[in-house]
């Protein structure tokens, strides 16, 4: 199967490069929002744009490749999603959300035999391709029931998927390597410079906020051999201090070595650790005030414990002092709050917690960095408390392993998406165990053990967005899907109205009717289609003189497009010849350019057959040329099949904004047709091209055009539906087509309502929104009918599609 020849290829945008100063001011835009993971934060200043290769023969895209474009519209590079191969979005960070509408029930035959219904799709989406039908379509979509459980091994966790190792390309938009570049570094250059001290909370000499605290007086000149330390005393949100710390808030009380007093949360046990992991301190600490809570669960302090101890907070401070060189680094997983908590000033610190860095602010926990990156486990449930001297031991060795690995084995790691898997792996138990028993002993016996991708709605919870499922299945507050199959088409729309705009991510599923899926409907509506489309293929030429040249015609009517057969008509007086095409530019060429001409010497008329299908052909034909879908592409017949792909890129190469050229092929042959496709960046290139082109003679040919009918997916459609053969009789086939005519008009409304629903529902839409249209296909005793797929972003001033 021939590869269109691009031209140009994808070309980006005008102003897609992000200069330094927009990103500044969208980090202040974010700041001033709460900073925070923000998937689609809208931005007038820029639009989102969406560039697809769907031409020709690239048009069919498999349900793994509607996943890839899935992800990463709704969850970005920050979330290690990677471009789709297929297309490609242009400042994803900026849609404003992803609308995915389904129609159960309906078909790539469906869209055709109503094509003059679906008025709003066919106007707005300029990207369509063709999918294959599934039996369990929204579960192959979003890869419902994925084993992502992350293995554990010695040295950390490992993802089960080979697609989780970044590519070299991938790793120059980790956060690490934007943060500290590839190159290994001494540990010095991973302090914490004084500006970064201020911005996190870290007590500062000086600041008035930390009048009373001690200085470790730890002053001299750092170097790539200092020592490291790690502390913790594992004190977060506490309450003395104003001070708020970001990260880590769930863990934070869950691993404190802390109580609850009188005066709020104060220290009850420090640890200091060396480089070489040894404990030279691990202390408890008598609080100032009376124990209101010892919070036992978590500190593992009891009131026992505490009774003997008469080591105050200026003790541990005059302690810490003495021990610590005066170079020394301290080492901490959001240390800013064991410094607050201990009052004390220290200017070296290494934070694993900025260390590891992560998109829009937020931060690994250090239960999981120990898990992920040395293979540990630590803060286990079954312990009675946390214990601080572990994970000061924790922090320095992670600090370690970045300082001697360097940032690339760091981002190796693609601690991301480690993250997302278990995170996943934790959702999935949790469904486990909501469901009865039976019905998990049912699912297993029926379903294979895994699917090769992980849930597609499970990723965007662990993710913080709640994705909106309305129609046949829905989410309930568990996350679990329910069929919801009762809900009328009206009722989803109204909720869609209202629920849409405030999703980021929404799946909208509407129904034809399973009555309307019927074997003998669809046969019957597939066999109307081929008939359809074998009279718009065809037309009748005449009348010639007895004696006319069949050579002769066969030859200037081939000039007009690829001929599937000529017959001559003797029915009739005098001679008529029967040529149908096999694209339908060709005979709607023939029409135009040869009827009222001369041919093989006579005077000749060419018509299409008149039948009553064939009444609001000319309709069809004119829709069909302004379809979205067509807009700047143009039809050239009349080469010689001597040519090459190379020789046409050569001789159309000095047209104006061309962008792609399409040679179809015989998809059983393989030789390519007397035809080709052009395709133009802007449709007056387009226009320009076509007023040069008719006339133009190529290697001693001449050349005939025409605006573009069906260019894309359609046109192998086409071809498939004029060489399959039928499966039944004509009697059978027409006892059918009478059934399907009984419930044609009434299938004709209902299309009509879906295309009307959609079009509400699109108005509704945010600018900047990607949507996506499916129709899923059908699977029947008569056959598989392939499905099809629109998708446009949203703009201010048109159509939806870029």
């Amino acid at each position: 199967m021939a590869e269109p020849v691009r031209l140009n290829g994808y070309k980006r945008p005008a102003g897609d490069g992000d200069d330094a100063g927009t990103r500044r001011a969208a980090r202040k835009r974010r700041k001033a929002d709460g900073g925070g993971p923000q998937p689609f934060p809208f931005s007038q200043e820029k639009s989102s744009r969406l560039s697809a290769a769907l031409f020709g023969e690239d048009c069919e895209i498999s349900h793994d490749q509607l996943y890839e474009l899935l992800k990463y519209a709704a969850l970005g590079k920050c979330h290690n999603a990677t471009q789709p191969s297929w297309c490609r979005i242009y400042h994803q960070s900026h849609l404003a959300g992803v609308v995915v509408i389904v129609l159960h029930e309906v078909s790539q035959l469906h869209f055709y035999k109503f094509y003059l219904q679906f008025k709003h799709l066919r106007k707005v989406f300029q990207h369509r391709f063709t999918l294959t039908p599934s039996a369990n379509f929204l579960a192959s979509l979003y890869g419902e029931g994925a084993n992502l459980e992350p293995h554990n091994t010695a040295q950390g966790l490992t993802s089960p998927s080979s697609d989780c190792i970044p590519k070299s390309s991938d790793l120059q938009c980790d956060p690490i390597i934007r943060k500290y570049g590839e190159k290994k570094q001494g540990l010095t250059s991973y302090t914490l410079t004084l500006e970064e001290q201020k911005k996190n909370d870290y007590p500062i000499k000086g600041s008035p906020r930390c009048k009373g605290f001690v200085h470790t007086e730890c002053d001299q000149q750092r170097t790539d051999s200092s020592p490291l330390f790690g502390l913790d005393c594992e004190m977060r949100l506490a309450q003395v201090f104003e001070w708020q710390h970001r990260a880590d808030s769930a863990t934070a009380s869950a691993s404190s070595g802390q109580c609850l007093t009188a005066k709020g949360n104060e220290v009850t046990r420090v640890s200091l650790v060396d480089a070489q992991g040894r404990c030279l301190l691990n202390e408890l600490v008598k609080p100032e005030s009376t124990v209101v809570n010892y919070r036992t669960r978590f500190s593992g302090i009891t009131k026992k414990m505490l009774l003997p101890v008469k080591t105050k907070l200026s003790d541990i401070q005059t302690r810490l002092k003495q021990m610590l060189p005066h170079d020394a680094v301290l080492v901490g997983h959001s240390l800013n709050s064991d410094l607050q908590a201990l009052e004390m000033i220290h200017p070296s610190v290494i934070d694993t917690s900025l260390l590891f860095a992560r998109n829009e602010g937020r931060r690994f926990k250090l239960k999981f960095l120990a898990k992920a990156v040395l293979g540990k486990e630590i803060q286990c449930e079954q312990k009675l408390g946390h214990d601080p001297a572990e994970d000061a031991r924790a922090a320095l060795e992670l600090a370690q392993f970045f300082i001697e690995q360097g940032p690339a084995k760091v981002a190796e790691l693609n601690l991301e998406m480690l993250l997302t898997a278990e995170k996943l792996a934790e959702v999935s138990q949790n469904k486990a165990a909501l469901q009865p028993q039976g019905c998990r002993v049912q699912k297993q016996l029926k379903e294979p053990p895994h699917l090769s991708k992980p849930c597609f709605l499970d990723c965007l919870q662990v993710t913080g967005q709640k994705p909106l499922l309305l129609g046949g299945q829905e989410l309930d507050s568990s996350g679990l899907c329910q069929s919801n199959l009762s809900t009328s088409n009206k009722q989803i729309l109204q909720r869609a109205l209202e629920d849409v705009p405030l999703s980021t991510f929404s799946i909208i599923q509407f129904s034809l009717g399973p009555e309307y899926i019927a074997s003998h409907l669809l046969a019957g509506l597939c066999e109307k289609v081929r008939s359809k489309l074998t009279d718009m293929l065809t037309i009748y030429a005449g009348p010639f003189e007895e004696s006319f040249c069949l050579k002769s015609v066969k030859k200037e009517f081939g000039r007009c497009g690829p001929i599937q057969s000529l017959t001559v008509v003797t029915e009739t007086f005098q001679p008529y010849v029967c040529i149908r095409y096999e694209v339908l530019e060709g005979a709607q060429l023939a029409v135009e350019s040869l009827n009222g001409t001369e041919v093989a010497g006579s005077c000749i008329k060419v018509q299409r057959p008149v039948t009553a299908a064939m009444l609001d052909c000319d309709v069809l034909i004119k829709e069909l040329e302004l379809d979205v879908e067509n807009e700047g592409v143009i039809y050239v017949a009349g080469l010689k099949k001597s040519l090459t792909e190379t020789d046409l890129q050569e001789e159309f190469g000095q047209l104006k904004d061309l962008e792609t050229l399409f040679l179809p092929k015989d998809l059983q042959s393989g030789k390519h047709r007397n035809c080709c496709f052009l395709k133009f960046q802007k449709s007056q290139s387009a226009a320009d091209a076509l007023e040069v082109l008719n006339g133009w003679t190529m290697k001693g040919s001449k050349l005939r055009s025409r605006n573009a009918l069906a260019s894309g997916h359609l046109w192998r459609w086409i071809w498939q539906m004029n060489h399959s053969k039928r499966k039944e009789g004509e009697n059978i086939l027409y006892e059918k087509m009478q059934q399907l005519s009984a419930c044609e008009e009434d299938l004709r409304k209902k299309v009509k309502q879906l295309d009307h629903h959609i079009k509400k529902l699109y108005r509704r839409l945010q600018n900047n929104t990607l949507c996506i249209v499916l129709f899923p296909g059908v699977n029947s005793t008569h056959g598989s009918e392939p499905g099809l797929g629109l998708m446009g972003i949203k703009e201010d001033g048109g159509r939806g599609a870029c």
